[in-house]
């Protein structure tokens, strides 16, 4: 990307806050970027977790992927209901549309992993823009616009984790994010499948056995069969997951780095999803082998 582009700004998910959007949409401006809102962006309807009718948020977000003219998507907020849109999707249509910039996290997991499915792109985990880490009124938290930035602009920052579970050196195209809502997507045609790549983790606000029961259904779904390497994220609210993460994870026999603040909490790195990332645990970070232009090979 660079200044000039334009950024359409969509809610797949849960209703955003109408101040903190409008404090994004200004910061995002700010970077010189030309900002345009889904038309149903503001919409509510009488389940209050979903921002509108399912049809007008996957409209909103097929036109503007759509849209020539527009460089990225970015989503205002994650909470629950992305998955609801998979299916209504023309997906035809948006793989002739070409490869852009999709922004979000959380439960826009849904949207990555799908998207990498159906239209063979890399997207960008990162913070969205009507969250606290961008739009909190004193300013964006300065690390994790730093990284957005440059994963936006320039070349991805490596991001270091705090510790390692299981040593060495890894190699492969970094995929994943949410453990919740992929382990969802199991059983269904966008299923997460880790062969010959790096798995990303992370969730916030679940006790440490419903992480077994997840990292559980995974495997037994076959998920993590060919695995490379896997990078945990942040796990806000989780008690502590670390026995069991590596009672599940680490008779893999890959490396696994733990501790990237990437995902919930503060600092929220942006990293992406279907381009080449190094773990290395020696040096305790996740790199991307990659600038913002190359795609995956």
């Amino acid at each position: 990307m660079q200044q000039g582009d334009t950024v359409a700004i969509v809610s797949p998910s849960g209703p955003p806050d109408a101040a903190l959007l409008r404090r994004g949409v200004e910061r995002l401006e700010g970077l010189g970027l030309k900002v345009v809102l889904g038309a149903h962006v503001l919409d509510r309807q009488e389940l209050p977790y979903l921002a509108g009718a399912d049809a007008a948020r996957a409209a909103d977000l097929q036109a503007a992927w759509c849209d020539p003219a527009v460089s990225a998507v970015f989503c205002c907020r994650g909470g629950y209901g992305a998955g609801r849109l998979l299916g209504l999707l023309d997906w035809d249509a948006m793989r002739a549309a070409g490869p852009k910039v999709l922004l979000g996290s959380s439960d826009i997991t849904a949207l990555h992993n799908a998207f990498a499915v159906e239209l063979g792109v890399p997207t960008l985990h990162g913070p969205m823009a009507a969250c606290d880490i961008m739009a909190a009124e004193p300013g964006p938290e300065p690390l994790s616009w730093q990284s957005l930035r440059s994963a936006l602009f320039g070349t991805a920052e490596a991001v270091r984790g705090e510790r390692v579970l299981a040593p060495g050196r890894a190699e492969g195209v970094l995929c994943g994010g949410n453990l919740s809502l992929l382990a969802s997507m199991c059983g269904t045609r966008w299923q997460p499948a880790f062969e010959g790549k790096l798995a990303f983790l992370e969730d916030v606000g679940e006790e440490p056995y419903r992480i077994d029961r997840m990292l559980t259904q995974l495997l037994a779904a076959g998920a993590f069969d060919g695995v490379r390497g896997i990078a945990l994220g942040s796990w806000v609210d989780c008690g502590d997951p670390y026995p069991v993460l590596e009672d599940r994870l680490k008779p893999l026999g890959v490396p696994i780095l733990a501790g990237l603040p990437v995902g919930h909490g503060s600092p929220q790195m942006s990293v992406w999803l279907g381009r080449l990332g190094v773990i290395d645990t020696e040096s305790c970070s996740l790199a991307g082998s990659f600038s913002n232009t190359e795609q995956a090979r």
